[in-house]
């Protein structure tokens, strides 16, 4: 069985406490091996995720690309840090994605997808998402010049996945799954609001309805779901906060497929399921904290 690489958010960290990391899970031991604690005061400390934790994850031959909220970090396979890049247009990142010598990422900030080229080390195309009575549409720009979007967050862009078809991209208020074929969007599928990690999966589409705790699958009329691990309440921990819309046990987000008919998904508190698809069977479950804060983000195959 595959060995996973996960990040993870704190939501409702302090300063000086950690507010995400970096995990490598094999599941065959049910081991744990956390490689990376993500811990700096250079953040925005206002509610919920904002800058805390780590995101999205990404691989390049021996460079590992993971999105912190307005910087993507490389590293190498033993988790040394080899470079960082910015953009002005990057705020709020979440899933990123390799296709084609290209980084794609979410900058949920600017409901925009970013395009780096990995060749010359450079941010080298953007596309700015509007709703247009109910249809959204992408509006390119240069992420080198001066002239592009303003800040936005009205659809939640989250989520970025390539394949031969097409750049698929969703969000938590895009209300649908979207394909940009290089020079129009159109709508691939319906979906609800409050999802992420919506991607196409076999004859149908797979994502995490967080806002449900369960993760879906819909192929045209019919669909099926695996429910989000749950905990005994007295088992979890920093369960009272003032405002409890900052963390929620059973938030999920992160998927990746694992081959023969198994999906790995990501909950918090930070926990990672493996559904078999063929049997429609939970088979394991791994657990990295029972803190309710810590949330799993990204979530891939570790290729290495």
């Amino acid at each position: 069985m595959s060995k996973l690489i996960a990040t993870s958010v704190v939501r409702g960290s302090n300063q000086g406490e950690s507010h995400g990391g970096v995990y490598l899970i094999d599941f065959d031991r049910e081991a744990v091996n956390q490689v990376i604690d993500w811990n700096t005061t250079d953040i925005d400390w206002q509610g919920r995720g904002w800058d805390r934790g780590l995101r999205g994850i990404a691989f390049d031959g021996d460079r590992v690309f993971i999105a912190a909220s307005n910087e993507i970090f490389v590293y190498t396979p033993q988790f040394k840090k080899i470079a960082s890049y910015k953009c002005p247009y990057l705020m709020h990142a979440h899933e990123i994605m390799v296709h084609k010598r290209r980084l794609y990422i979410t900058s949920t900030g600017f409901d925009a997808i970013l395009g780096f080229d990995l060749d010359n080390n450079e941010f080298c195309f953007g596309l700015h998402l509007v709703d247009i009575e109910g249809q959204v549409q992408g509006r390119p720009f240069d992420p080198k010049s001066e002239k592009g979007p303003a800040p936005s967050n009205t659809l939640h862009v989250n989520n970025v996945f390539c394949s031969s078809k097409g750049l698929f991209f969703s969000g938590l208020r895009t209300k649908a799954l979207y394909m940009f074929n290089g020079k129009t969007i159109q709508r691939y599928a319906r979906l609800p609001t409050g999802i992420h990690n919506a991607r196409p999966f076999r004859e149908g589409v797979l994502y995490n309805d967080t806002a449900t705790d369960r993760v879906r699958y819909i192929e045209q009329e019919q669909q099926f779901s695996f429910e989000v691990p749950q905990f005994d309440p007295g088992q979890l921990t920093h369960a009272k906060l003032d405002d409890s819309r900052i963390a929620r046990a059973g938030f999920g987000r992160g998927l990746c497929e694992l081959g023969g008919g198994l999906v790995a998904a990501g909950s918090s508190p930070s926990t990672i399921a493996l559904h078999d698809f063929d049997r429609l069977k939970t088979v394991k479950t791994v657990n990295l904290t029972m803190d309710i804060r810590n949330a799993i983000h990204g979530l891939e195959v570790w290729p290495y």
